[in-house]
């Protein structure tokens, strides 16, 4: 099967699969891992994809996702080109491991879906939380704040790390946050995993230094961390490397007065 992959999630899902040799082509923004997507064309950011060249490549499935504002517009020019789609449009932890086992089905590979999940979940476990869990605050942009809400599979990472998401009770996928409803949430950690933006290029200070933020416990105790956003913001295998990382971070929360 000839496979395009339109989302670095869903690149990896395929690698982790183990079909990497079925892909003919992806995003421009998948990159992992490294030695299988460097050879391969890519067609262009998820926004900007490429749709003549996919056509070129004639893909017998295209691997996309509606995860990114705009993606439905990609998609449904994807579908008028005639090209067959699986989309993905996870917002929950149980969502992601019933996409890898859908892409699996697809890819006529089950049983290595069904690992997979299993896998994940094994490697993902609930700790058990003696007293109130840390509120614990992931950032997907810095300026506005942009934070994960409700319909996203990060409430239950931080949960099965121990914590707890702030905004658990909003009716959205993200919300925006100003300081007066940051002041209100109090978050004891905040967690940079900004979208689109290397690691290596957080920078504390940002969080530090806004207006209204400052008397936050994570503000005020100089708990801001860093979680590149390829370990919690791609619905894949990698989302076990964010749990661990989380799981640190909310540990070293217990352990400080």
């Amino acid at each position: 099967m000839r496979i395009f992959s339109h989302t670095c999630s869903n690149t990896e899902i395929v690698c982790a699969l183990g079909c990497a040799g079925q892909l003919v082509g992806i995003d421009a923004d998948s990159d992992y891992p490294p030695d299988v997507v460097a050879p391969l064309p890519k067609l262009g950011r998820d926004l900007n994809l490429d749709v003549d060249a996919v056509l070129a490549l004639r893909p017998d499935i295209v691997l996309t996702s509606l995860t990114v504002p705009g993606h439905e517009k990609v998609v449904a020019g994807l579908q008028a080109h005639g090209l067959q789609t699986l989309i993905c449009d996870p917002q929950s932890l149980d969502d992601v491991f019933a996409d890898i086992q859908r892409i699996a089905d697809r890819l006529d590979v089950a049983a290595r879906g069904k690992r997979l999940a299993a896998d994940m979940q094994a490697a993902m476990p609930a700790v058990a939380v003696s007293g109130p869990r840390p509120r614990v605050l992931v950032e997907w942009w810095p300026k506005p704040v942009i934070v994960p809400a409700r319909h996203s599979w990060v409430n239950a990472l931080i949960e099965r790390a121990g914590g707890s998401n702030p905004l658990a009770q909003a009716d959205a996928k993200s919300v925006t946050l100003d300081p007066v409803r940051a002041q209100a949430i109090d978050p004891e950690a905040i967690v940079m995993s900004w979208c689109g933006v290397r690691v290596e290029k957080y920078r504390a200070e940002h969080v530090r230094l806004r207006c209204g933020w400052e008397d936050t416990a994570a503000v005020r105790n100089d708990r801001i961390y860093p979680i590149s956003e390829e370990f919690l913001g791609r619905p894949g295998p990698r989302l076990v490397i964010g749990y661990r990382h989380l799981r640190a971070i909310i540990e070293t929360l217990h352990r400080t007065p």
